[in-house]
């Protein structure tokens, strides 16, 4: 995995600023230049992932949120077969040795509050949330989770992740980029 991201990190540092509500969180860009590279790097975020992390992941529709999170799923609980939440809105991953991973899918969440029908709240203390769309959530929104915005590359297969990293993620993240 570290050898498919290896001098790809195209530009980081620990920046502060504001953004999503997270305060002191550093921006980072990895180039993913392929879909083996993202589902990589989606499990490299897994193994690294610990009990009542958010993980909001962001992009344009066909940026790969879907492909990254299957590989996330994957590597966190070793699940073979991943759907897609996106007509149940949730589904719930349990790991025999590890927190289950709540992998959200809110395209379609009407309004903010409708996240607690979901039992967004157990997700965010008893496992590991992997939410994508996690704008529809608003100000329910963690601000101490760690931000992947998906967004198209320069050929079809590319794609660039730009990272919001809380302080709670700086180390981990800066393992992966160490392999």
């Amino acid at each position: 995995m570290a050898a498919a991201l290896r001098g790809r990190k195209v530009a980081g540092g620990w920046g502060r600023g504001l953004k999503g509500g997270v305060t002191d969180a550093a921006s980072r860009s990895i180039e993913l230049p392929n879909e083996a590279a993202t589902c990589a790097f989606a499990a490299g975020l897994a193994q690294r992932s610990r009990q009542g992390d958010v993980i909001g992941l962001s992009g344009p529709l066909g940026s790969g949120k879907t492909s990254f999170a299957r590989a996330f799923i994957g590597a966190a609980i070793g699940a073979g077969e991943v759907p897609s939440p996106t007509f149940t809105l949730v589904e719930v991953y349990q790991s025999l040795t590890g927190p289950a991973v709540w992998h959200f899918d809110l395209y379609r969440l009407e309004k903010p509050e409708d996240a607690y029908e979901l039992g967004i709240e157990d997700a965010f203390v008893e496992g590991i949330s992997l939410i994508e769309w996690p704008e529809r959530l608003g100000a329910l929104l963690p601000q101490d989770h760690l931000g992947v915005t998906l967004v198209p590359g320069s050929s079809e297969t590319e794609r660039l992740a730009r990272l919001t990293i809380p302080p709670s993620w700086r180390e981990r993240i800066d393992g992966l980029d160490r392999g």
